[in-house]
């Protein structure tokens, strides 16, 4: 491969937030409700999916949930693209949702087979068929929540990469979130950011370039629809 692409999940490949997705129609009681300030949302996550298997949901019925996720703009155009020119993309994802609700979805839409690996929270079924949820690791980074620095993931991973011997031209990274633009800091000046257009990636980059000129070293590309990434791509093939 001669390109890595690194997709978020939640608001980029989706057109929502998976985690409130599980939730719909159903009122969190109270308790749940009031996370407390600073309190890891890992961590809420985990006791809100304990209390739906409380309420009688059951594994297929968060697998129906993930599964109808709607898939963001363009995405599957984007997918066609990258369909055709997979020997030359290395596709990876990286998301602070869950490895069963992400695997579900991917394998769902036709493409989990593009991806060469998923990066998520664990999340596997217990004895009473309820969905338990762990943080993926622990890190020293200060801006991203407790349980993943993405930046670590892929700095991680391309060093993994480096050692078989597989070294990409170019580093492209398509994300929506606060927690994207942290791995987008470690893209070179060859490397290409995608972020969704008026979401806080988007944002924080913009600001960044502003206060301190010339340390985000990507080219910016963001995007309302997906579609207009796959036309990126192909220009640069």
């Amino acid at each position: 491969p001669r390109f890595l692409l690194v997709f978020d999940f939640d608001e980029t490949l989706v057109a929502e937030n998976s985690d409130d997705s599980v939730l719909r129609g159903r009122a969190l009681p109270e308790p749940l409700r009031r996370r407390a300030p600073g309190a890891p949302y890992n961590e809420h996550m985990a006791r809100v999916l304990t209390w739906l298997g409380q309420q009688g949901v059951r594994p297929a019925d968060l697998r129906d949930v993930y599964e109808s996720l709607p898939l963001s703009p363009g995405v599957p155009e984007l997918f066609q693209f990258l369909s055709k020119h997979r020997q030359l993309f290395e596709l990876v994802l990286i998301s602070d949702a869950n490895v069963f609700g992400v695997e579900a979805k991917l394998r769902a839409a036709g493409v989990r087979s593009l991806f060469r690996k998923i990066f998520s929270n664990p999340a596997s079924f217990d004895r009473r068929g309820f969905l338990i949820l762990g943080p993926y690791h622990s890190h020293q980074c200060c801006q991203c929540p407790a349980n993943m620095c993405k930046r670590k993931i892929l700095g991680e991973y391309l060093a993994e990469r480096a050692r078989q011997d597989v070294e990409f031209q170019r580093v492209f990274y398509v994300g929506d979130g606060a927690n994207d633009f942290c791995p987008a800091g470690i893209l070179r000046a060859e490397d290409v950011a995608f972020p969704r257009k008026g979401f806080p990636m988007h944002r924080l980059i913009q600001e960044r370039r502003e206060k301190q000129p010339g340390t985000f070293q990507a080219a910016v590309v963001p995007w309302e629809s997906a579609a207009e990434v796959a036309r990126y791509l192909q220009e640069v093939l």
